[in-house]
């Protein structure tokens, strides 16, 4: 019984639903002790904006270390890194707006993706088999016979990409929180990919 095999890779587009932000706060003091404690005060500003609907802080996390200049030590820094999600794009120009007011040490975002990605999935599976399909029709055809069932189909790796948009703001002087509504960070479109292979029963 003649075979034949063929990869077949689907890809569909969604608008992304949500997205991520990375931001940091810094302080630096005579000794860790103080770096911390002043840290601490800033932190103590930054949380509240945090605290929204449509927000989630995915991780913090604190990093505490020595300042050196020219090998002499000259005191102590400490950073607090957050990781946030934000699943309502109402609030993101308005707390884009507030944490850069804050003084970051930086910010980078927003990276856009999709909140479930089964739908897209599925139908990304769906043109990978038929574009699997059509390679194998295409290889009967030029040796005269006819195309048979499918005898196996292999899942491929699945891959993301192709909608995420990343920007990263300097941190400003200003007393007030910046607009960022003419950045004009709206959703991307995310590109969801499937990749298959198939086997196939070469008919007479």
């Amino acid at each position: 019984m003649a075979e034949v095999v063929t990869k077949g890779t689907g890809e569909v587009e969604r608008i992304a639903d949500r997205a991520q932000l990375w931001v940091s706060y810094s302080a630096n003091g005579a000794d860790r002790t103080a770096a911390v404690n002043e840290l601490t005060s800033r932190i103590s500003r930054v949380e509240p904006l945090l605290d929204r609907e449509g927000v989630e802080v995915r991780s913090r996390r604190l990093s505490v270390h020595t300042n050196w200049e020219n090998g002499h030590r000259v005191g102590s820094g400490a950073e607090q890194y957050y990781s946030v999600r934000v699943t309502d794009r109402e609030q993101l120009d308005e707390l884009l707006g507030a944490l850069i007011a804050a003084e970051p040490a930086w910010l980078n975002g927003p990276d856009w993706e999709l909140s479930d990605r089964s739908e897209a999935v599925a139908d990304a599976q769906h043109h990978a088999v038929e574009d699997a399909r059509r390679r194998a029709q295409g290889y009967a055809a030029a040796l005269g016979v006819r195309l048979g069932p499918l005898l196996r189909i292999t899942d491929g790796d699945e891959s993301h990409g192709g909608g995420v948009e990343r920007m990263a703001y300097a941190a400003t002087a200003a007393s007030y929180a910046p607009d960022t509504r003419e950045l004009k960070l709206e959703p991307q479109p995310v590109t969801v990919s499937v990749r298959c292979t198939t086997t196939w029963v070469l008919l007479e």
